[in-house]
């Protein structure tokens, strides 16, 4: 990947020369990169190992960073797999405690997500990158996550970008950018087919797009800017429906999140067989209710197209 995208610096001119095979190698294989993540553009790379001298901000940056993967770490592992009904006693029925289950799955993966996300943070730090210059001032604020962006979204898109916001600028700047030329929904739709690629492709983009044509309010999967046109913002009906995306974004991802079971031992001799058999019970056992709600969204979305 970062050889992909040294690529289009290379041909945009942002990257002035070819690096030589030491560069190159060094880049590919940073040490604050290599195996955690996250992608940082060769440039950026080039600023690190000019070095700079050591700061508070620097070292608490490594710190807040290193301390939030830990707590990320219990929580995926201590927490998360056992908040129903251990933490939180809620009892119900069979298909009640199937997507309580689903959403215990779904918060362990997120915050060994978050995990991975702040000890890439950490590391990436460490060595020198992330940084922003203010004048004569180095800021450090390399952020690879947003959980709460994730965890309590406006809609999946905001999910997509916010679990990886280094990969989600990448994609803007590699992909949107460069197909923008095509027109702006061309652009849009390869930079999410590409993203798709990764997070899975979403219905909801379009549907809640034509919504808030139809009734001029502020209900896009994308929150607005202060001087949008929408003359309907801040009135109770909108914050409902948004409330509503916003839970059925949630209930997508507690069901995504099934899958991720990690208590089961399901690996055989044949990997992708067993892979393939997990993921259709879990979801035969949700009824398949995401894809029966995704294709219900885009069905609403003809009829009032």
């Amino acid at each position: 990947m970062k050889a992909i995208f040294l690529a289009f610096d290379l041909d945009r001119g942002v990257v002035t020369n070819v690096p030589s095979p030491v560069e190159f190698m060094g880049y590919i294989y940073f040490v604050g990169t290599v195996i955690f993540g996250p992608w940082i553009s060769f440039n950026s790379y080039r600023e690190a190992i000019e070095g700079h001298k050591l700061s508070f901000s620097w070292i608490w940056k490594v710190c807040v960073s290193w301390v939030k993967s830990q707590l990320c770490l219990v929580i995926s592992n201590c927490v998360a797999p056992y908040l129903f009904p251990y933490f939180i006693p809620i009892y119900g029925d069979t298909l009640l405690r199937k997507w309580l289950l689903a959403y215990e799955n779904a918060l362990s993966f997120h915050f060994s997500n978050y995990f991975v996300g702040y000890l890439s943070e950490t590391t990436t730090t460490l060595a020198g990158a992330g940084f922003t210059e203010e004048k004569d001032n180095l800021k450090w604020d390399m952020t690879v996550a947003w959980p709460l962006h994730v965890e309590f979204p406006r809609s999946m898109v905001e999910v997509a970008t916010s679990w990886n916001l280094p990969m989600s600028r990448c994609l803007n700047t590699y992909v949107f950018t460069s197909a923008h030329n095509l027109g702006t929904f061309p652009a849009i739709l390869v930079t999410y087919t590409t993203s798709a690629l990764l997070h899975g492709l979403s219905f909801h983009l379009v549907l809640r797009k034509r919504l808030a044509a139809i009734f001029n309010t502020c209900i896009l999967s994308k929150k607005c800017q202060p001087n949008c046109t929408h003359k309907n913002k801040k009135a109770l009906w909108v914050y409902i429906i948004n409330i509503a995306f916003s839970a059925l974004a949630v209930f997508h991802l507690a069901y995504l999140g099934s899958l991720f079971n990690f208590s089961v031992d399901y690996m055989d001799d044949d990997e992708e067989s067993d892979v393939a058999n997990h993921t259709i019970q879990k979801w035969t056992e949700l009824s398949w209710a995401s894809h029966w709600v995704t294709f219900g969204c885009w069905v609403l979305y003809r009829i009032i197209l």
